[in-house]
Formats: structure tokens, C-alpha cells, sequence
């Protein structure tokens, strides 16, 4: 119950970080964060990724199809980075696309300017 919760903050949070940013862009921070919530255990404490992270990953991948939904994505990840704090494993956050076969345009990272990502 704990963890829905957090998970429910997490969503919530991101949707009102980016709303204001979401205008024009296809993909709302709480598809993002809908597609990644079965990493959070992964993210936050280690051990296997579940098949249903990865499979978010890639549906977020696809989901991403311009430059607007990309940084808009970027955006939402950033939000949920900075809701977890200090929880998230950074390396962890950076080496999931790879891990789970997807190729992304941009470097996951809190230092990415995210209205650089193409």
C-alpha cells in the first residue's frame, strides 16, 4: 500500500511539474510515469528489472515520435528524478534503455538540458 502511494505522489507530482509544459506535446508526464512505474522497485532498490519495466520503456520509446514528445518526456523524467530524491539511483536511471534493449536520443540524466533533446 506504501508503495502505491508513493507511487500515486510520484504521478500526481509530475503532472502538475509539467503541465504547464504540456501543451503541444503529445505525451503527459503521467503516461510517462505510467509506462515507468513497474521500474520503480528496480530504480530505487536494485536487483532484476521486471519484464513490464522494460516493456514501459519501450511503449514510452515509441510513444516519443517528435522532438516536442521527446523533450516532453525528458521533462517528466526529470520531475519524477527529483520527486524520488535522493531513493533513485542515478546509474541505475541511465542504464535502463540499454538494459532493456531501447535506444533513446538523449542520455538520461538530472544535467540534460531537456530542451536540447532532439
Amino acid at each position: 500500500m506504501e508503495r502505491l502511494m508513493k507511487l500515486s505522489t510520484l504521478v500526481i507530482v509530475c503532472m502538475l511539474v509539467a503541465a504547464p509544459m504540456a501543451s503541444d506535446a503529445a505525451i503527459s508526464c503521467g503516461a510517462v510515469t505510467g509506462n515507468l512505474g513497474q521500474c520503480y522497485n528496480y530504480l530505487t532498490r536494485g536487483g532484476f528489472i521486471p519484464r513490464g519495466c522494460c516493456s514501459g520503456v519501450q511503449r514510452l520509446n515509441s510513444m516519443a515520435r517528435t522532438t516536442r514528445d521527446r523533450q516532453q518526456a525528458c521533462r517528466c523524467i526529470q520531475g519524477a528524478a527529483r520527486a524520488l530524491g535522493s531513493r533513485l539511483n542515478a546509474g541505475r536511471a541511465a542504464r535502463l534503455p540499454g538494459a532493456c534493449r531501447v535506444r533513446i536520443s538523449y542520455p538520461i540524466s538530472a544535467r540534460i538540458n531537456c530542451n536540447t533533446v532532439r
